[in-house]
Formats: C-alpha cells, structure tokens, sequence
C-alpha cells in the first residue's frame, strides 16, 4: 500500500482535502490521534498553542480588534505594524496547571500513535519550555535533547507596562534571540537497538543532511519572510526555509507518514510537499482550516534551496 493510501485511511468522517502526497482534515486533534490505529506515524513536526488559551474564540477575536487579551498587540514603528504576539506572562497558576495537563495527555496520544522510536520536533518558547518539556516526559515520551534556532524576534525587552516613562531603562524580559525545540521520541520496543529499530519500523534515528552530516542542535534562521506571511496570515507562521529542513531530518530512511496535529496555516504540510513527503495535518478551527487549502500549494511552490529525493544518502 503506498503512502498516499495509508494516510487516506486515516480520514474517517472528517471533512478533509488531499493536497498532492498529503491530506488536511478539519478536526480536533485529541479525538483524531485516539480513534486512528497505533503505530500509525513514523513522525510528527508541529508548533503547538502554547498558551492553550490564545485561540479561544474569544481571545482571537480580541486580536482581530486590536483589544488584547491574552495577545500583545505591538505598537506601530518605523511606519510599520507589528504582528500581535501571545503574552504568556499573562497565564497565572490554574492556567500553567492546565496546560501542563493539555501536553501530559497529548503526549500520552502521540505515544499511542507513533511508531516506537517515531521522533516529535516541537516548537517552543524560551519561558514555556520548561513546563511543556517536562509535562510531554510526564506522558511517556523520552526527552532527546532541545534544538535551538537563532532567530531575532521581537519577545521580550519591553518595559514595564504602563510605566514606560517612569522607568525607561528598565526591561521586564530579555529580548528574545533564539527559539528551542524539543526533541522527543516514542521510546524503542524493549531491549531493541537503534538499529533493529530502523529495519522493522523505519524509525529510531534522525536523518543525515544529504552531505552525511548530522543536523546541528543550533541552527542559524530567518524571521518568516512577508511573502509568506502574505500567503497565509496566522501569527505563529514558521518560515519553509526551516521547516523543509525538519520535515526531512525527521523521517531517518526518507519514507514515512508525518503529521501536524495543530497544522495552523498548513506551512508544515506545505514544507512536507516540497520535498515529497507524505504528511497529514489537522486543524480545528474553519478559518485556519480554509486557508490551508489555499496556502499549502503557494507555500510549497515557493522556489527556495530544498533537499530533493536524489539528494538522499544511500542507505
């Protein structure tokens, strides 16, 4: 059975599209990740909401208004507007407690549905990290270290709210330079090496760079350029410069299923079709859902240095 058909059985009745190796299916990714069969995935790449709360209806719609909420709306500089960004700092103690036990229980899912020594690349943030890594340990899956992406942001380095001018040379956090990702995997079947791993279920490693190298734990990134951010507007859009990167280091023998279960805008679909990789990505909400459908081919079609299939060690 090829790819294409394996991931077609892993619709059911959700409302979905195929977009060419790939599907998206409008659904919540809880519900999705317990009715599919185990061992289904050899991979999954996302950057989950952190926040858990900031897309809530309500909170999206304090964005789209310009009112806040949960969302830092910056002000305008250089005659430039600035993309809302998601004040974790606001969370207060019930709502960290929440969001660990969202990641305990969605690690405790993507267990079950991974291959045993499937990997999970997951995007963070430097003050959440912590919390989120140890709740995904908590539901069974092994820590496998963080990769760091160098990245200038504009998270952090704001003065004291409401007292920019009584204290002008103070900040309330440093300025962000870098973004962490874990590294997770599906722990391997008992007393199965890395390599029995490999030939029964295709997983266990990461994959090489097309020259042999390993792929660095610290990697040098662009913000997401406005060309893309122009194609699908969601304001946690990671650039495809870095995530064809993951969605290829992610499946060690090049063959597989990936997934995206909070696929936002469907970048990671889109960077999976560039370099054909079949991935599914699932979105809960319709708004997001409908602009995926637009975005993925616009985003993958996008002429940029890419790792192609010929490209791949020889195994």
């Amino acid at each position: 059975m090829t790819e294409i058909n394996s991931l077609a059985t892993l619709l059911f009745d959700y409302p979905n599209a195929q977009m060419g190796h790939s599907y998206i299916i409008k659904a919540n990714c809880f519900e999705w990740m317990a009715r599919i069969p185990e061992n289904s995935l050899h991979g999954i790449v996302t950057d989950p909401p952190y926040g858990v709360k900031e897309y809530e209806e309500s909170q999206i719609e304090k964005r789209a208004n310009g009112t806040g909420g949960i969302w830092r709306i910056p002000p305008s500089f250089d005659g430039a507007n600035r993309a809302p960004l998601p004040r974790f700092t606001a969370l207060n103690g019930k709502e960290r407690s929440t969001l660990s036990h969202f990641f305990t229980e969605w690690a405790r899912l993507a267990v079950r549905v991974l291959r045993p020594g499937g990997h999970i690349l997951i995007a963070s943030n430097s003050f959440l990290a912590q919390s989120v890594f140890c709740a995904l340990a908590d539901g069974g899956l092994e820590f496998r270290g963080q990769m760091i992406r160098i990245v200038r942001t504009l998270r952090g380095g704001n003065r004291p709210k409401n007292a920019e001018e009584e204290f002008p040379s103070v900040s309330s956090m440093l300025r962000g330079g870098y973004e962490p990702w874990g590294i997770f995997r599906k722990p391997l079947s008992p007393r199965m090496t890395v390599a029995e791993c490999l030939r029964e279920f295709q997983t266990g490693g990461l994959r090489r760079m097309p020259n042999g190298t390993p792929f660095s734990d610290v990697i040098q990134s662009e913000r997401t350029p406005i060309r893309e951010r122009e194609i699908a507007k969601h304001p946690s859009l990671k650039p495809q410069s870095l995530l064809r990167q993951l969605v290829y280091i992610v499946l060690p023998l090049g063959q597989g299923i990936i997934a995206d279960p909070f696929m936002g805008s469907g970048s990671t679909v889109a960077a999976a079709e560039a370099v054909q990789i079949s991935c599914i990505g699932i979105e809960r909400y319709a708004e997001y859902y409908e602009l995926a459908k637009q975005a993925i081919p616009r985003l993958a079609a996008l002429a940029l240095p890419v790792i192609k299939p010929q490209d791949r060690l020889r195994l």
